[in-house]
């Protein structure tokens, strides 16, 4: 006797794929259920990298000698091994790590020496991919049925991407926290603008807009109490508003930059300065929303054609074609 199948749809074992479904389904739930009661504070770790910093102005960091920041990155001994190894093969050179730097910085990693890794990240990976590439293609003959010139492409694509692989990875971060700050920028001016009026001074200023917004722009706040810190600490508050440009990849903070160390030098008044600047900040955050929402009818056109008429064509046809197919069984 043949064992008794479940009913089929096109082949398919209905029976198994709505097992499979609720094994998903179950366990995207205890997924959820994880991820609720396991909920973290975002401000935790940011609150104590600015603890750290503090603590590295308090110490004379900013302006010791290359001897004490030497003896400082020292520190992080993972670091150390790999700067080690790379200027011993003569590829570190100043302005590829202070490039890296940079990126770091704008991607919200405070931590310098991690730039000796994205660099050997760079060497590292292009040796190893290519490699198992290199003898699965030619050696172990993985595709067979490839010609040359498909074989030459794999290995040649997969070289160029795992060298690009830490520029992509660090892009991605630098552009999600950029934009990340670009949308509670206009919110912060306003902040900056009432505490300008209320009399409070620049750093204290930008602590409460730290205080303030941290927990709706957490990137932002993270940025606006560095600032604080640094304008506290520093001996020259040009370097703490240069220091915030350098730190986040945005014209408008530039700007507004800018605007500071003219009000800071020439003693004009900061409140209307920062007025007119958040103006024309939230017109760029209105036309962009506008620009989005005109984009949305072009961009639901495939969507539309694949997945939605399809379907609004079973529910109206099914039943018509069912009854025509049962009239002419008849």
């Amino acid at each position: 006797m043949e064992p008794a199948s479940g009913p089929t749809i096109m082949g398919i074992d209905v029976i198994m794929v709505a097992t499979v479904l609720a094994a998903v389904a179950t366990f995207a739930v205890l997924l959820a259920i994880y991820a609720a009661t396991t909920v973290r504070d975002p401000m935790a770790k940011r609150v104590r990298a600015l603890n750290e910093r503090r603590e590295q102005l308090k110490a004379g960091i900013v302006a010791s000698t290359s001897k004490r920041r030497r003896s400082i990155s020292n520190k992080n001994e993972v670091a150390d091994r790999v700067r080690s190894f790379l200027s011993s093969l003569k590829m570190l050179q100043d302005e590829q790590v202070e490039k890296a730097q940079r990126r770091l910085m704008q991607a919200g990693m405070r931590s310098k020496d991690l730039a000796f890794v994205v660099i050997f990240a760079r060497f590292v990976l292009p040796l190893v991919f290519g490699s198992i590439v290199i003898v699965g293609v030619y050696m172990l003959d993985w595709f067979p049925h490839w010609g040359m010139l498909k074989k030459y492409g794999l290995v040649a694509g997969t070289l160029i991407l795992s060298y690009k692989a830490p520029d992509l990875w660090l892009k991605n971060r630098v552009d999600k926290r950029t934009n990340a700050i670009r949308k509670g920028l206009p919110d912060a001016l306003d902040l900056l603008v009432i505490c300008a009026e209320a009399g409070l001074t620049v750093d204290a200023a930008f602590g409460r807009v730290a205080r303030e917004l941290g927990k709706a722009y957490p990137e932002l706040g993270d940025e606006c109490a560095l600032t604080s810190i640094e304008l506290g600490f520093l001996t020259d508050r040009r370097s703490a508003f240069e220091n915030l440009a350098m730190r986040i990849d945005l014209e408008s903070v530039r700007g507004v930059v800018t605007t500071m160390i003219q009000t800071e030098k020439y003693g004009t008044p900061l409140a209307s300065a920062l007025r007119v600047l958040s103006a024309e900040f939230r017109n760029e955050r209105m036309m962009r929303a506008e620009e989005k929402a005109a984009r949305l009818p072009a961009i639901m056109t495939v969507p539309l054609i694949l997945f939605i008429l399809p379907v609004l064509f079973i529910v109206i046809l099914g039943p018509a074609s069912c009854s025509i197919s049962d009239a002419l069984l008849k």
